[in-house]
């Protein structure tokens, strides 16, 4: 009560993409429980621009910046809100969400739930089964009973007027609390004891309620949308609901929601002896080291991730670990269980998405600048399936700051499409410029050699910059990567922030592209990845884009995998390939000309990446780095990767916090910072580019 007061001032309220961001006076009235906003503090005697009811809205500061926020109202009405600064956002936040609370709770008292039976939680098993020791819960199930009396038999359901969804989302509201409580109850029990807080159950009914809190809030949008439908006319056929954003932030119901770092195991000791076998000395020389191909060996790995059995085992530790997050929380600090964890670095992961070389390195064969766009998309959509290994989604390592990872491909000239481009102005810059040679003056290999090279170069926020040329090609790709992760309830979601750029030096042209999001979705079954959103190639010098649609499965209906996507002229603006399909099976390009072509993914030859034996790796090499946790995941011994993971990540902590306190920056050792971005330190448009003047000044 003391927080009651009636506050007001200027904040910038977003109108549309037209208007944009528009300066208003904002005035909380706490009595009424409204948000009223008018063109200036002068009209504030006139009657308001708008106005929002408080009871049953979400107040949620948003995550893109530290001065934006929105007001949910109950009746699907949203204010996009920003303040002058991040102090002055939460006092406006604050006193919005204690307004918000005390009138929602206000209709709670003066609506009560309907009368309904009770429901025990007993479980079928044995009588001293802690299930059997629950009592029954008051009115927790209430809100599924909403309005049944009132449907008489035989008549049609009305259509739901818009006080209706208001007495939904009342109940809703009463829903929420209750399995706030129900949080706190079972939180409150003791760590030991006949029933605990751990209990294997009580878990399972913490996650599972989040996640029907969730689902209800998908449902009461989709009602909205319905609601909106009838007063406008039907949906279109076809139409298809999307997985809809949360509008009940879950986020209080947690006391332990803060981003932390979460034990892998309950009952290991907090603190694990590092091992003589881990210990590496950390302070090693940064200078770039060239790597020779000739040391590397067709990689003989082949760890696939179908294995569920640990992840049966572990069933409670996710079910805790899920008990504790909160909805949109970012899990970039979060350390997930070591069960999870595929048996690869995130380096060698963006690695693995090269391994369709031979369609890489024929992008450049293409006669004309439309043919190489095409080319370009082709590959790009074929490099995402071999990405993943196997069907259930589980998380690479999180690669530790300065961590590396080489390799590269070979791929007989013989088996390569000799259809190079034939006009003499796309091989001018080949005809004119020569690479140095091998000093030895040794023969031309009959093979092309595609080389890789990928470091973490920052550790919060988690970056990684990946290179990687044929130099006999006359093409390299360099691209930069922050991985965002979020909690999305039975999901997480992992956004790749970053660009790449793919450098075809014999025709002088830069195709830039993003990446898609990835979700790992029934994380509490059998988890399985998604991709989505969509994703943009552009070459300046051309004018040619594409633009790709990764779509996630809708809420109804609808196909896995599915993705779409069309390249065009820009000039023209004219559509000269289309492309659909599932990015893990089977695409189709229909082409302006009329012809189609099918790519089936599950056919494709995969060219095995060559990597340098263990004995001749660096010590922050990615395989030799985790090789322990890697051969105890391979061995089933999930204590003892555990051990080791976790030393590698307290030794990381350690150096990070000794960098702190000396005032010591990181040296990255292959990647140089440029502007928002990463680039190799000794790409091969300025090898061309030196070499291209060298000659010049000889002749």
């Amino acid at each position: 009560s003391d927080h009651m007061e009636n506050i007001y001032g200027y904040l910038m309220k977003y109108t549309n993409l037209v208007t944009g961001w528009q300066y208003r006076f904002f005035v909380l009235n706490n009595d009424a429980g409204l948000l009223e906003y008018f063109v200036n503090e002068q009209s504030r005697h006139l009657k308001p621009r708008g106005t929002l009811q408080l009871a049953g809205a979400v107040i949620s500061p948003s995550d893109e910046d530290s001065h934006t926020f929105t007001v949910n109202a109950a009746s699907g009405e949203q204010y996009k809100l920003r303040a002058t600064d991040a102090k002055e956002r939460q006092h406006w936040v604050s006193r919005l969400q204690i307004c918000t609370q005390h009138h929602t709770e206000a209709i709670g008292k003066n609506n009560p739930p309907l009368k309904s039976r009770s429901f025990s939680l007993a479980s079928q098993g044995s009588a001293n089964s802690p299930g059997a020791q629950r009592r029954p819960s008051q009115n927790a199930v209430s809100f599924f009973n909403v309005g049944h009396h009132r449907l008489a038999t035989g008549k049609r359901v009305p259509i739901m007027q818009p006080d209706h969804l208001v007495d939904v989302r009342e109940m809703m509201s009463q829903a929420e609390g209750q399995q706030r409580d129900l949080i706190r109850s079972i939180e409150c029990l003791p760590a030991s004891g006949h029933l605990t807080s751990l209990d294997q159950d009580l878990l399972m009914l913490k996650a599972t309620s989040m996640a029907t809190m969730n689902c209800l809030n998908d449902c009461f949008h989709i009602l909205q949308l319905q609601h909106a439908s009838q007063q406008k006319g039907s949906l279109p056929a076809g139409t298809t609901i999307s997985w809809l954003e949360p509008k009940i932030s879950l986020a209080n119901h947690f006391k332990n929601g803060a981003a932390q770092n979460f034990p892998a195991e309950i009952n290991k000791p907090a603190s694990v002896r590092e091992e003589q076998s881990i210990a590496e000395p950390c302070q090693l020389t940064r200078e770039p080291e060239e790597i020779n191909p000739d040391e590397e060996l067709e990689d003989v790995c082949d760890d696939k991730e179908d294995d569920l059995g640990a992840v049966e085992e572990q069933r409670s530790v996710i079910l805790h670990l899920l008990s504790q997050l909160k909805l949109g929380m970012d899990l970039t600090r979060v350390v997930l269980p070591t069960f999870i964890l595929e048996k690869r670095s995130l380096l060698e992961m963006y690695a693995d998405f090269m391994s369709h070389p031979d369609l890489f390195v024929t992008i450049t064969n293409g006669s004309t600048a439309e043919e190489r766009m095409i080319r370009f998309v082709e590959y790009y959509l074929t490099s995402f399936h071999e990405g993943r290994k196997g069907a259930i989604a589980k998380k690479p390592y999180n690669p530790i700051i300065g961590e590396t990872f080489h390799c590269s491909w070979r791929m007989p000239k013989s088996d390569v499409a000799a259809d190079a481009a034939t006009d003499s102005s796309a091989h001018s810059l080949s005809e004119q410029v020569t690479l140095p040679k091998d000093p030895e003056g040794q023969a031309e290999p009959d093979y092309y050699t595609v080389k890789f090279v990928a470091e973490q170069v920052s550790h919060h926020p988690p970056v990684s910059g990946f290179y990687a040329e044929c130099v006999e090609r006359k093409m390299c790709v360099n691209a930069h990567v922050w991985t965002k992760s979020k909690f999305l309830g039975m999901s997480i979601g992992v956004t790749m922030v970053g660009e790449g750029v793919l450098h075809l030096l014999e025709h002088g042209e830069e195709y830039t592209f993003s990446l898609p999001c990835a979700y790992a979705r029934s994380i509490l079954t059998v988890p399985w990845v998604e991709l989505g959103g969509k994703v943009n190639i552009n070459c300046a010098k051309t004018g040619y884009s594409a633009s790709i649609n990764f779509h996630t499965k809708p809420f109804y209906g609808g196909k896995l995998h599915r993705v779409t996507g069309e390249v065009k002229q820009n000039m023209t603006n004219t559509v000269v390939c289309r492309v659909q399909g599932e990015w893990n099976s089977v695409l189709e390009f229909t082409y302006s000309n009329g012809e189609t072509k099918y790519v089936d993914l599950t056919k494709l030859s995969v060219t095995r990446k060559r990597v340098r034996p263990l004995e001749k790796q660096g010590p922050f090499e990615s395989r030799r780095l985790w090789q322990h946790v890697t051969e105890s995941l391979r061995d089933g011994d999930i204590d003892k990767a555990t051990e080791h993971k976790r030393a590698l990540e307290e030794r990381q902590r350690n150096e990070e916090r000794l960098r702190a306190e000396t005032e010591t920056p990181w040296c990255t050792k292959y990647f140089l910072k440029d502007g928002d971005g990463w680039v190799y330190h000794k790409p091969l448009w300025k090898t061309v580019s030196a070499a291209q003047t060298q000659q010049t000044d000889s002749n």
